[in-house]
């Protein structure tokens, strides 16, 4: 995330609209229409590294263009997130935002970690974040999520030369709502699509059966047809998980007779909490508008922020 420019004064201009924005019918819209943006701990997680990096006044604008529907497009593709937002001129704009994809390295011991565990199967199966993959993914040499400003690079054609302007907010809040609806999205961004890492998944843990290629002799010319097979002594039922997508199917799980063994044992050694975002206690309250003066105006609010400090020292 390339750092704001430094201006003399506390007060930034926002010089990336000059005017309303052009209304947009049928853009992408947030599903939360107001408070905060993100339901899952992931998505959650997400947004709290972008509160705490990233300018609050852009991020209270970027939040209202993300619930009008300002955001045309917005796709996930191996380190980069790109997007159109519409604002007041009549060409929308161009939104980009790079992370580096994890090395082959580090994907290679975290698949390792991954099918060690078939909680984290489970849970990549039933569509959700596994706990603990945080903590997983920075032993194995790549943060799951930027921890600094540098490690995020945006962009827009606007002529805001502040980062991150209004549009680069909205993007990155349906960023965290596109996480809610496919944690996948975030492997993704770090060099893994869906197949791919189911793929190596189960090779690791030795669901993936040999298979043999049947050539057929019909009136097609003979196409190759590949069948995966499974040996009678070994095959075991696939795992039913409520929730799972079609594309999510075929991936097996030892038997409960296979694991009888160590069916009392810990599934893995409790380790240290992840690491999470030290925030500001009034994070959240310098994200909201100044009170109207009926309720008090600027003294409510620093009322209230003396009271979230006093809190914290009390705990």
């Amino acid at each position: 995330m390339t750092p704001p420019r430094k201006r003399s004064g506390s007060w930034v201009p926002d010089l990336s609209d000059y005017g309303k924005p052009i209304p947009v019918e049928g853009g992408l819209r947030a599903r939360s229409s107001r408070g905060d943006i993100g339901e899952q701990w992931w998505s959650r997680r997400f947004v709290a590294v972008l509160e705490q990096l990233t300018n609050p006044g852009r991020l209270t604008r970027g939040r209202a263009y993300a619930r009008k529907g300002q955001v045309l497009s917005l796709d996930v593709a191996s380190g980069t997130v790109t997007a159109r937002v519409q604002g007041s001129e009549h060409r929308p704009y161009a939104v980009t935002i790079e992370v580096k994809p994890f090395p082959e390295m580090v994907w290679a011991r975290l698949e390792i970690a991954l099918a060690e565990q078939a909680r984290f199967s489970a849970a990549l199966l039933a569509g959700e974040m596994p706990a603990g993959i945080e903590q997983v993914a920075a032993e194995a040499g790549g943060p799951l999520f930027p921890r600094t400003a540098n490690e995020m690079q945006m962009r827009c054609t606007c002529p805001d030369p502040t980062t991150p302007c209004k549009h680069l907010a909205a993007t990155l809040y349906l960023l965290a709502e596109r996480f809610d609806e496919d944690p996948f999205d975030i492997l993704a961004w770090r060099g893994r699509p869906r197949q791919e890492l189911l793929g190596r998944l189960r090779v690791l843990r030795g669901d993936a059966a040999p298979s043999s290629a049947a050539h057929g002799d019909g009136p097609s010319g003979g196409t190759a047809t590949t069948v995966e097979t499974v040996p009678a002594d070994e095959a075991v039922e696939p795992v039913a998980v409520a929730g799972a997508t079609p594309a999510l199917s075929g991936v097996r799980t030892p038997g409960l007779e296979d694991m009888l063994d160590r069916y009392w044992a810990p599934p893995v050694a409790l380790g240290t909490r992840p690491a999470v975002v030290a925030a500001d206690v009034d994070l959240a309250l310098r994200q909201l508008a100044t009170p109207p003066r009926s309720l008090g105006g600027t003294d409510l609010r620093d009322a209230l922020a003396e009271l979230y400090q006093s809190l914290r020292k009390d705990d």
